[in-house]
């Protein structure tokens, strides 16, 4: 029998204009600390985002969300945050923040394939 690991999660938003606090579920950062896994997917449906908001700079949008990502694998040319540790880079992609990017609170979870958590929570909370 697999072993169930802990893991967290937060939903990553796009936030167009923060004072109105709306905001629309673009993808999900997932963090196992046992395993060091710490990953995000995201789907940025373009037409959605530029009908909902007209005048969205989607091209901006897709480097912020790209920069989010970059950070969340460490690759050490998206700055200093990228070459901390996992656990540091999932507590400072998930803090609260007043930018276009955003994410939900944490949830917590038991998974014993964190793989296959990602793609049930990102087709759940992002694509239905």
């Amino acid at each position: 029998m697999e072993e169930n690991n802990l893991f967290e999660y937060a939903i990553i938003r796009i936030v167009p204009r923060v004072e109105r606090e709306e905001f629309l579920n673009i993808g999900i950062i997932i963090f196992c600390k046992k395993t060091g896994f710490l990953q995000t997917k995201y789907n940025l449906d373009e037409q959605r985002l530029q009908s909902l908001y007209v005048s969205l700079d989607v091209n901006e949008v897709k480097d912020h969300v790209e920069a989010f990502k970059q950070i969340a694998v460490g690759n050490g040319s998206a700055g200093p945050i990228a070459a901390l540790d996992a656990a540091s880079r999932f507590r400072w992609l998930t803090a609260k923040r007043s930018t276009i990017v955003q994410t939900s609170a944490v949830h917590p979870g038991l998974s014993a394939d964190i793989d296959i958590t990602l793609e049930r929570l990102f087709n759940q909370l992002v694509l239905n």
